[in-house]
């Protein structure tokens, strides 16, 4: 691949690493956009192109897959380098300029550099029942509820990927039951309101077994404290049990972290000349992960990089609707 040259480097193409692309294309930079997954839109895409998204303002409720559409196209005003099924290794500074070498060799000379790689690379925490079941019934994430149409489905897990995928597959499924290991649930009060009020039945202080099925899944077997094991029909099991996140060759840079997160101050910088970050990957005292708030850390990021590469300008350039 050929090498790179560009103002700002963006390492991570999901919500706020592609506001972060307009917003760059706004301030009249030029921006390049690495990402590890083939596709754009980071963990929504990958994992919740269906899922109700509820925390962007304008939009009381927006599908995740309609969300990642209205920022790339967004995001093209800019007119990005894509570098995607890439991964950044490392980082060199030079006088005044920041060089980051991808998986592939391709060498990328910025300006600047933004991380908003969210929570890195992640794998999904196996079910220590379902090992050899994934394709044949099992399945981490739910990119499409069509598939689920008419089936009894089993979700394992008490987080919020558990709770919404249980509340969107009621419709469509023929069953849904939630199996949790314990009796209180991580997910949002309001989401797991309406799981409650639904059909969807919810099994607490329990945990799933043993998968069963002449090829694929026909029934798992669910242990409940206390009580005997149940059996239930199932043809679709989906393990929503969390991630494992790794911020990879990220860590080896020098970066100030902390609990796997990037230390920055009010105006995203982090320890590292030239070098920001905004979005979930970010901790600072008071941080609040949500997209809504990743978005404004990217318009900071930005503005303050502009003067990293141009000490003469200014951090606030106006407001967009203006001239």
């Amino acid at each position: 691949m050929d090498d790179v040259t560009t103002d700002l480097l963006i390492i991570g193409a999901g919500p706020t690493g592609l506001y972060s692309a307009y917003y760059a294309g706004f301030r009249g930079m030029s921006v390049a956009v690495v990402d590890s997954l083939p596709e754009l839109g980071g963990q929504i895409t990958a994992m919740y192109p269906e899922k109700a998204i509820l925390d962007v303002a304008g939009f009381p409720s927006i599908k995740g897959r309609d969300l990642v559409e209205g920022l790339v196209e967004q995001a093209a005003t800019a007119a990005p380098t894509y570098l995607l099924d890439r991964t950044a290794t490392t980082l060199e500074h030079g006088d005044d300029q920041v060089v980051v070498t991808l998986d592939d060799g391709t060498r990328v000379t910025a300006g600047a550099v933004l991380i908003t790689s969210g929570i890195g690379k992640f794998s999904p925490r196996p079910l220590p029942a379902g090992d050899g079941w994934v394709g044949r019934g099992m399945e981490f994430f739910v990119p499409s509820f069509a598939p689920y149409a008419g089936k009894d489905v089993v979700i394992v897990g008490g987080g919020d990927s558990a709770f919404d995928w249980a509340e969107h597959l009621e419709p469509v499924a023929a069953s849904v039951t939630l199996v949790h290991r314990r009796d209180a649930f991580r997910a949002h009060e309001r989401t797991v309101a309406k799981v409650q009020a639904s059909s969807v039945e919810i099994i607490t202080n329990a945990q799933v077994t043993e998968l069963r099925g002449d090829g694929p899944l026909e029934e798992v077997v669910v242990a409940v404290d206390g009580e005997e094991p149940r059996t239930l029909p199932a043809q679709a099991l989906v393990a929503a049990l969390g991630f494992i996140a790794d911020l990879g060759a990220i860590q080896q840079w020098g970066l100030e972290t902390s609990k796997r997160h990037v230390v920055v101050d009010s105006s995203m910088r982090t320890n590292l000349p030239r070098v920001f970050a905004a979005g979930d990957i970010t901790d600072y005292p008071g941080k609040v992960r949500l997209i809504a708030v990743g978005f404004g850390e990217a318009a900071t990021a930005v503005n303050n990089a502009a003067v990293a590469l141009d000490p003469t300008a200014h951090v606030f350039p106006g407001h967009s609707s203006e001239g």
